[in-house]
């Protein structure tokens, strides 16, 4: 099926199975002498990883194994990411995951370097991938932050993968999509591209449109008109999860 459009790759068997691969690097932000954004490996690690976890969940598919390249020391740099990376993973209810491991043991490092895959499967019928017809509004969920707005995992305005979970189980929502460092417009305009419609912009958005999300710190999903801001609001159950996080409306798609 090949690429997508989106910051996954896609590739089909034989069976219907789907191939689902995303990931993510991250440098020179970290511990080290050199690195320009100064924050704790085990940050970058979570942050890291979630990326490309968002990436798999958002299109339907289920994580399967998990690659960590570190391209310093494997202590203590190595072990603050992948403890990271470790409890980002249990806190999604996939700590068991086989996950490959590589780092540098032959050349000292003064910058931190971090690369993550993830390999996710589903079947052909569950890919949610330009599933979004006209007439849906697009929300964004999340705000964008990069570099040093992001402090913590844990942060209160931006998204999981906790609130995708959530969002996966609403009916009527059609396409997820995490935001990256092209911004919340480049995303938008991909995600009605990818279903044949045009974006047109809300008027009275009051996000930067242009701003990078870095590790995904924002997503935007679709879903029918009926299903409003509001309406989302008082869904009951598990589904409320994402219900404390910044929601605006960004748009419409119109074919």
């Amino acid at each position: 099926m090949g690429y997508q459009g989106r910051d996954v790759e896609v590739a089909l068997l034989e069976d219907g199975t789907c191939l689902v691969a995303a990931c993510d690097s991250c440098g020179a932000i970290g511990e080290k002498e050199f690195d320009a954004v100064k924050v704790s490996s085990y940050l970058v690690g979570r942050s890291t990883v979630r990326v490309a976890l968002l990436e798999v969940l958002a299109v339907g598919a289920v994580p399967q194994i998990v690659t960590v390249a570190v391209s310093n020391e494997p202590n203590p740099t190595g072990e603050g990411l992948l403890g990271g990376v470790r409890d980002e993973l249990k806190l999604t209810g996939i700590g068991s995951l086989p996950v490959a491991i590589s780092t540098e043991k032959n050349i000292p490092t003064r910058q931190t370097g971090l690369g993550i895959s993830i390999v996710g499967t589903c079947k052909r019928e569950q890919l949610r991938i330009a599933t979004s017809p006209s007439g849906d509004n697009v929300y964004c969920l999340g705000l964008p932050k990069v570099g040093s707005e992001v402090q913590s995992p844990d942060d209160g305005e931006i998204v999981q993968a906790k609130h995708v979970l959530s969002l996966l189980r609403i009916k009527g929502i059609h396409d997820i999509v995490p935001v990256g460092s092209q911004g919340i417009r480049r995303e938008a305009e991909q995600l009605a591209k990818n279903s044949g419609c045009d974006f047109i912009p809300d008027r009275s958005f009051p996000l930067d449109w242009e701003k990078s999300a870095g590790p995904s710190t924002c997503l935007l999903f679709a879903s029918p008109a009926e299903l409003t801001a509001a309406a989302l609001g008082k869904l009951a159950g598990a589904e409320t999860a994402f219900c404390s996080l910044p929601l605006h409306k960004a748009g419409v798609l119109i074919s």
